[in-house]
């Protein structure tokens, strides 16, 4: 009866899983791929150690079980096998060396930071695709500055090319991924993260936050759209035929809260928009994060800066309550957009990416 019982169940639960897709176990691009292969490296080495110690933990009670026939093994003044110790000890030593030449080996060449070259992939690869990435609450927004286009919650891709991907987030951090082409990354507010990869094969792959952020991060998802060259042209000339355009006032306007966005398209995105977006300072009258630092570094503002706290703050827009809702108080009336602290953020954005460019 109990038998007839949990088949059912055991079918039902392998009827479930029978959709799921197993991504990092079949990947679609070479970064995706080598993962792939470290995973399996080293659980074969671990399993090494874990399969004689599942065997022993069952074997020796049953081996020298109290009520066994034959106890003339006994040998309670038994405390020593130096052949024992060599096993012990080293065979676990032997699996960890090689565990840290493997991950010395994979941690520099997943690099995230590391762009793709063919050498390594060993084909040949077209020009590295640009893409600005920014996670909103709760949707991602995708720009090519190389285009002048921008998607939110569609990343389209020409396969066989590498991906340099930037990211940001407008609020609280979470993190970028795609499993079919590898890589996790995290995005955060007021700084900036890379990315690199490519898809091998054309396709619709999974994309998402990987990272909890409210209340609307199970719909926080995307397709990556890996397509043939011409296929991809004409996503751009799709994208271009937009009525729309990524101006400063239209992505204040994006990033409000919303769940479940549908895909858009922006034929033309403000010149310098990723900048400023990481910098916090989209907003006419925001001073960059950047320069503030510069500020801050110098001395700061004083007592005589006190009137103009509401340039350097930032939070009181983007605070949401639990069902994603916009709270807290507005900011005081912001600067006309003739201020000069546009000049100086744009000095300032300027020596940030040399340093940060300098830096890589």
């Amino acid at each position: 009866m109990r038998l007839s019982f949990k088949i059912p169940i055991l079918l039902g639960a392998v009827a479930s899983l029978s959709a799921c897709q197993y991504d990092v176990l079949a990947p679609s691009g070479w970064v995706a791929a080598e993962q792939r292969d470290l995973l399996v490296i080293s659980t074969l080495l671990m399993l090494i150690v874990i399969i004689p110690v599942i065997f022993m933990a069952i074997w020796f009670p049953l081996r020298y079980r109290a009520d066994r026939p034959d106890q003339s093994d006994y040998a309670p003044n038994w405390s020593h096998s130096t052949r024992l110790e060599y096993v012990l000890w080293g065979v676990p030593i032997i699996i960890v060396a090689i565990l840290g030449v493997y991950t010395y080996i994979y941690t520099h060449r997943l690099d995230p930071y590391r762009p793709l070259e063919a050498t390594e992939i060993g084909t040949e690869i077209g020009e590295p695709l640009e893409v600005e990435v920014v996670s909103l609450d709760w949707k991602w927004l995708f720009i090519y500055p190389e285009l002048g286009v921008a998607s939110v919650n569609e990343l389209a891709v020409p396969a066989g090319r590498p991906l340099n991907l930037r990211l940001t987030s407008s609020t609280v951090m979470t993190t970028f991924s795609v499993p079919a082409l590898g890589g996790m990354i995290y995005t955060m507010a007021g700084m900036e993260t890379k990315l690199h990869l490519i898809a091998d094969e054309e396709g619709t792959f999974f994309g998402q936050a990987a990272h909890y952020n409210g209340p609307g991060f199970a719909e926080m998802h995307f397709d990556t759209e890996a397509m043939s060259d011409a296929d991809f042209d004409q996503w751009v000339e799709k994208a271009r035929a937009s009525d729309d355009a990524l101006t400063r006032d239209a992505y204040l306007e994006l990033e409000k809260p919303t769940m479940d966005a549908d895909v858009q398209y922006y034929s033309a995105v403000d010149d310098g928009l990723f900048d400023r977006i990481r910098g916090l300072c989209v907003e006419q009258g925001k001073v960059c994060m950047d320069q503030m630092m510069m500020q801050d570094e110098q001395g700061g503002g004083g007592l005589a800066g006190i009137g103009d706290k509401h340039k350097y703050q930032y939070d009181d827009q983007r605070a949401v309550d639990g069902f994603g809702n916009l709270i807290g108080t507005p900011s005081e009336p912001a600067a006309p957009a003739h201020d000069t602290h546009d000049d100086s953020d744009k000095l300032s954005m300027n020596t940030h990416e040399g340093e940060a460019q300098h830096g890589n």
